[in-house]
């Protein structure tokens, strides 16, 4: 497990990117925010692109520090961009082995060609390629580079939903089994839901909040990260199978929760996404609702947000469930920490883009 020691103070235009942070790249690391939030930068001070004058410390082993500048082909940084930047006077084999002959991972090639699916494009040339075989080719020369970092800078923004679907199980086995710490950069929460151990939160340049997954997505702090939505709640359940009907039942601690459209294998262990606004509170169990999903809940805390709305916080199944209400609803229930209640969830997002 590596760190990533960061004193960064760059001039940004009309904002400066500043950040004080020592992360541990601990499988796949999202930096997330809005448009301008100054994510991409902070990935090129990374790599050596853009040098600061600050600190950059991978390791324990100083890439920059004011004094001393290592370049970015000498820091074992490789980075996949939202465009793929193949050879196109090459085909696909001759892209992949182009990396594996500067790295020496000649014999990792035939792995690789078969965990992406490569075979049949190995004749053709780049430019022919569809966006999500040109990243499929792009992410597997990145790993024939044997790098010590990966740096992934929104690589599925300009996929379409189909092609995304078909590179996100590819990144997600990646960040789970390859033991290569991920950098990636991302504006979009389901992505970030789904593929991210913790993530750095950014706004305006600045570090809005850091840390595991699901704390930072329930963390009111990083609301400006957000762009104005609100933070939800990121939970685990496991798969338990279909009903007559199709809706899906899953495992939540000792409840049961019920999902419509979804398909696993039996026992999958799966991230929920259950954003505050679409958590309603009862004092008594309701009655006659469309809503599926119904958890016995007990009040955590409230937290005031501005003068209108509130988010309080539920102890339910066993996990921890966010609910954004209006102060006159907290004050009309009675809500109170301690105090027992229901958790009425109008809907239940797989964390899948």
């Amino acid at each position: 497990m590596k760190t990533l020691d960061l004193s960064i103070d760059l001039p940004l235009g009309a904002q400066d990117l500043r950040v004080e942070e020592s992360l541990t790249l601990d499988g796949l690391t999202a930096i997330f925010g809005p448009s301008g939030a100054g994510k991409s930068t902070l990935l090129r001070v990374i790599a050596g692109f853009t040098p600061t004058g600050g600190r950059v410390i991978f390791g324990g082993e100083v890439w920059e520090d004011g004094r001393r500048f290592l370049p970015p082909h000498q820091r074992g940084a490789v980075c996949l961009f939202q465009t793929p930047r193949l050879f196109p006077h090459l085909d696909v084999a001759g892209n992949l082995a182009y990396a594996a002959r500067r790295s020496g991972a000649m014999a990792d090639m035939p792995d690789l060609i078969a965990r992406f699916d490569l075979a049949p494009l190995l004749p053709r040339r780049t430019p022919t390629l569809s966006g999500g075989e040109a990243q499929r080719v792009a992410l597997a020369r990145a790993l024939l580079a044997r790098p010590r970092l990966l740096l992934m800078d929104e690589p599925l923004s300009a996929l379409d939903a189909t092609r995304r679907a078909e590179i996100l199980p590819l990144i997600e086995d990646l960040a789970e089994r390859s033991g290569l710490p991920i950098l990636y950069v991302s504006h979009s929460l389901p992505e970030v839901a789904r593929l991210a151990r913790t993530v750095l939160a950014l706004a305006g340049g600045r570090v809005q909040a850091h840390g595991p997954t699901a704390e930072v997505l329930a963390d009111p702090a990083a609301g400006p990260a957000f762009g104005g939505e609100e933070p939800g709640s990121l939970i685990e359940a496991l798969w338990q199978g279909l009903d007559a009907d199709g809706l899906a039942r899953l495992k939540v601690g000792q409840e049961t929760l019920i999902v419509p459209d979804l398909r696993a294998q039996p026992g999958e262990r799966l991230r929920l996404l259950i954003r505050a606004r679409d958590v309603m509170i009862a004092r008594d169990r309701p009655e006659g609702l469309s809503a599926l999903n119904i958890l016995p809940a007990e009040v955590l805390r409230i937290v005031e947000r501005d003068a209108t709305s509130a988010d309080v916080i539920l102890s339910a199944a066993g996990t921890e469930l966010r609910a954004r209400l209006t102060r006159r609803s907290v004050a009309t229930l009675g809500l109170r920490p301690g105090l027992g209640c229901y958790a009425v969830l109008k809907s239940v997002a797989l964390a899948r883009d």
